[in-house]
């Protein structure tokens, strides 16, 4: 079975052969990527002829047809006693953001699909916070940087790290206000240890920003980088997910404790990957390209289960002291889980209940707007999905409660999270929201690939304008000579039409 993305090899797997020789390997065995590891033993960046090797290595790839990605995980490139010091969150910086300014000039050389980078574990005399601000700052200049030489960044959650999720990395991206020049790197394994969601949800969450793809197994106890078959990874589930949200970019093997047997995990690796990408797979439930039209007006209503011991504990704490509130919003998914509750789309999970029961319980106690607000804004992304699903649970919002909640939908409108974007057209919004931004945000929706199921109100709000949109927009993607999404037909009809259905 053919795939959109390439294949490819990290050279962090070969350190016992030079460069040469690990591409010839990696030729050999079918692959047409290769993900370069900065420094020792292979191209080191701050060599006095770096410019030259760097130049000479690009005629090379081009030469052999092979796609490139440069990584930049190399361990004792910086410090020769501390490994991966410094990184992006500690106090002093400064050998890193060298390192990773010559790495963008590398790329740009190279004409690299993205840089991949990770943040770093906070140090011990460094706060949580103190260390997003750190890592913020920095990001913000590099992606600058980056802009200026054509280049894309990648931000690599790592378990253990700051930034340890994908929800984490888009957290990131949404502080600096979604830089074009920033994407996200998922590994496949890492997402066995640390995403609550597995690798389905993480991919998913990353979608469309999803620049590179470390291919690995792993078991959910450690981070360790093992070859496919020797952990917990659903290598199947995880191309069709590519698959589904038409990802196009390097799926690069990350073995890098196995150079002893680097010729043979790579074939084997190539065997187990075409293996994994031709196993016939069920539909994949709830992705934000999945394909088939659907009927449109569905309610995004959240399910009415039992209410959890811990969130009626929380709702009686919060009614009596609203600034608990954010302590227990952050404990949520640690504390009841983070399953999603159907397998309807974008189905609404544990914790995004126990949320939005804190965000009603706040607006029924006559809790200041401005909690709500603080709750949205400091969250990360999962905690922002909750207000939201809270503000579908308002039956009559006071009027400082709606003027929050319309400022907050508006915002998550304006991300590229598929979740948060399903998550902002609730209830709430098909009942507040402006018709100029509800049709925007429906047609979003279609753009982004997630399926107009999730869309409360759909069928009434529903109007000529909103099917004068759709037929624009469907109209640009077949001038592109690009595909059209199946829901737009749902847009593209009348009116009339529309209320037909409706009866």
């Amino acid at each position: 079975m053919s795939v959109d993305w390439t294949w490819g090899y990290g050279t962090n797997g070969f350190t016992d052969h030079p460069l040469p020789s690990a591409l010839d390997v990696l030729q050999h065995h079918g692959y047409r990527a290769v993900a370069l590891t900065l420094g020792h033993p292979h191209l080191d960046p701050f060599a006095a002829d770096w410019r030259e090797q760097t130049e000479a290595l690009a005629v090379d790839l081009r030469r052999r047809g092979l796609r490139v990605v440069v990584e930049t995980g190399t361990r004792y490139l910086l410090d020769a006693f501390r490994k991966h010091r410094p990184t992006l969150v500690d106090r002093e910086a400064g050998p890193r953001m060298d390192f990773l300014r010559r790495a963008i000039e590398i790329a740009a050389i190279l004409d690299a699909d993205c840089v991949s980078l990770w943040s770093g574990v906070v140090p011990g005399d460094v706060s949580t916070e103190a260390a997003r601000v750190l890592l913020d700052e920095r990001l913000l200049a590099l992606t600058a940087d980056a802009a200026a030489a054509g280049v894309t960044l990648a931000l690599e959650p790592e378990p253990g790290m700051l930034v340890e999720t994908v929800a984490d990395a888009l957290a990131v991206r949404a502080r600096l206000g979604h830089p074009a020049a920033l994407g996200v790197t998922v590994d496949l394994g890492h997402c066995v240890v640390v995403e609550p969601d597995g690798v389905v949800g993480a991919l998913r969450a990353a979608g469309s920003l999803l620049c590179n793809v470390q291919a690995d197994d792993m078991l959910p106890s450690a981070h360790e980088h093992l070859p496919f078959g020797d952990g917990e990874l659903d290598l199947p589930a995880a191309l069709a997910v590519l698959r589904e949200i038409g990802y196009r970019g390097v799926v690069a093997v990350e073995l890098p404790r196995h150079a002893h047997a680097a010729p043979e995990l790579a074939r084997a690796s190539m065997a187990a990957l075409l293996a994994a990408s031709e196993t016939p797979r069920p539909t994949v439930a709830a992705g934000p390209n999945a394909g088939g039209a659907v009927a449109p007006g569905r309610p995004s209503a959240l399910p009415t289960p039992v209410p959890h011991p811990w969130t009626t504990r929380a709702v009686e704490a919060v009614q009596t002291d609203a600034a608990r509130a954010a302590r227990l919003f952050a404990s949520a998914g640690r504390e009841v889980g983070r399953e999603p509750l159907s397998p309807e789309p974008f189905a609404p999970t544990a914790d995004d209940v126990s949320r939005a029961a804190i965000v009603a319980a706040l607006a029924d106690s006559g809790a200041d707007p401005d909690v709500v607000r603080a709750l949205y804004r400091r969250g990360d992304d999962a905690e922002r999905r909750g207000v939201l699903r809270g503000l579908d649970a308002l039956a009559a919002p006071s009027p400082g409660w709606r003027e929050a909640g319309l400022e907050l939908v508006v915002d998550a409108l304006r991300a590229n999270d598929t979740r948060l974007v399903a998550a902002a057209l609730g209830r709430f919004a098909a009942a507040h929201l402006d018709d100029h931004a509800w049709r925007h945000g429906v047609l979003k929706c279609v753009f982004l690939g997630i399926p107009l199921v999730v869309v409360a109100g759909l069928a009434e709000r529903a109007d000529d304008e909103l099917a004068a949109m759709g037929a624009r927009f469907a109209e640009e993607r077949r001038a592109a000579g690009r595909s059209v999404p199946a829901d737009l037909a749902l847009l593209s009809r009348s009116t009339d039409h529309l209320l037909a259905e409706r009866a």
